[in-house]
């Protein structure tokens, strides 16, 4: 199960990770929600630049075109060509993007700011390090390390219990997407799927542990999603292709790996189940990206994606065009002209158009559980 002969620009990439109801619709808050800041934790789905100034390692290619070329018409350090799915819910609730924590030095962080950061994960270092996967590491600035960042910024926000308590009750706390690192880096190093499976506990506590310490600091409305269908992304399709036809569904994804992240996802929303009996007075809710994914892995036209949900946008050729020699931003690769007909944008992360979609789905959709409108 090992993947090997990554390059650099595959690094990089991996560590980045027509809609029904229009956001602008609910401008404001919608449906009486009237959150007036919102702090963000995760990965590359989540992170919207902090990973360009935090890594020593070479991942100036998130920096470069075509990366932002759809809505910043720049390159941000988002994993795709525009927005994602925070940028779409802090829109969607009245609020601005939310600034990265490492670009944030003197800026009013009072409306929200993101903790994100591409390729981090739930566990820390010491983790990697019993696995014998710490080499493969990219970031150190797990999501323990993100609440960090934000119990040093909580005094710039609030100065009391009662404050506190009365800014909190209207701030939305996303705890997520992450976990989908701790993986990626167990199947770098070589780890079976059933090696993985034995983490998926480990790996759904931390988030949970994560989840309770925000509602210990006064967190009261929380998001917490689950991950995506990695048996669709493009690199593990490229790189772990099946046997035969009986690996693959009907969408053209790897059943074995779409299986693993739904064992991620159902631990977690156990877990979040004991969770909200242990505190009855915090709204938690489960984000279901990978429900949302596959609704539009299932119906691609219906949601604008008239070349399917597995090729990507952009990258450097193959079944999938994707090539981890020549991935997106790397000389050799080439973008397609509309990222809004593809869902999939660099093998690994989606475009602004599904990150879209997903939004929709888990503001308006049945894919948030409470509702979150």
């Amino acid at each position: 199960m090992a993947i090997s002969g990554l390059s650099v620009a595959l690094v990089a990439t991996l560590a980045c990770c027509s809609c029904l109801v229009r956001l602008s619709q609910c401008a404001g808050g919608g449906a009486g929600q009237n959150y007036t800041s919102m702090f963000s934790f995760g990965d590359s789905l989540t992170d919207t630049g902090n990973l360009l100034v935090s890594s020593p390692l070479s991942f100036t290619i998130v920096g470069r075109f075509p990366y932002g070329m759809t809505y910043f018409h720049r390159p941000t350090g988002r994993c795709s060509d525009g927005r994602l799915v925070v940028d779409f819910l802090a829109q969607a609730f009245g609020l601005p993007l939310l600034q990265p924590y490492l670009q944030s030095k003197g800026k009013d962080l009072r409306q929200g700011v993101n903790f994100a950061v591409g390729g981090a994960t739930a566990m820390g270092p010491p983790f990697f390090e019993g696995i014998g996967a710490s080499d493969k590491l990219w970031t150190n600035l797990s999501l323990s390390v993100q609440l960090d960042w934000f119990e040093k910024l909580k005094p710039s926000l609030c100065n009391s219990p009662k404050n506190c308590k009365e800014y909190f009750s209207k701030s939305l706390f996303l705890v997520g997407e992450i976990g989908g690192n701790d993986y990626n880096y167990a199947f770098f190093k070589g780890k079976s799927l059933d090696d993985a499976k034995s983490y998926v506990p480990t790996v759904a506590t931390a988030i949970i542990d994560a989840t309770e310490r925000l509602i210990k600091g006064g967190a009261m409305h929380l998001v917490v999603p689950g991950n995506l269908p990695m048996g669709c992304s493009s690199a593990y399709l490229t790189l772990h292709p099946g046997k035969n036809s009986s690996d693959y569904d009907s969408v053209g994804c790897l059943k074995t790996y779409n299986e693993f992240a739904q064992r991620h996802n159902a631990m977690v929303q156990q877990k979040l189940q004991g969770l909200r009996r242990k505190y009855p007075q915090a709204r938690i809710m489960y984000a279901d990206y990978y429900g949302a994914a596959m609704s539009f892995a299932k119906n691609p036209k219906q949601f604008g994606f008239k070349h399917g949900p597995l090729k990507t946008c952009c990258g450097g050729g193959g079944p999938y065009n994707f090539n981890p020699k020549t991935s997106c931003g790397v000389r050799g690769s080439s973008v397609c002209e509309d990222p809004s007909a593809y869902a999939n944008w660099d093998g690994v992360h989606l475009t602004e158009a599904a990150y879209h979609a997903i939004a929709d789905s888990i503001l308006h959709g049945p894919y948030t559980s409470p509702r979150l409108l």
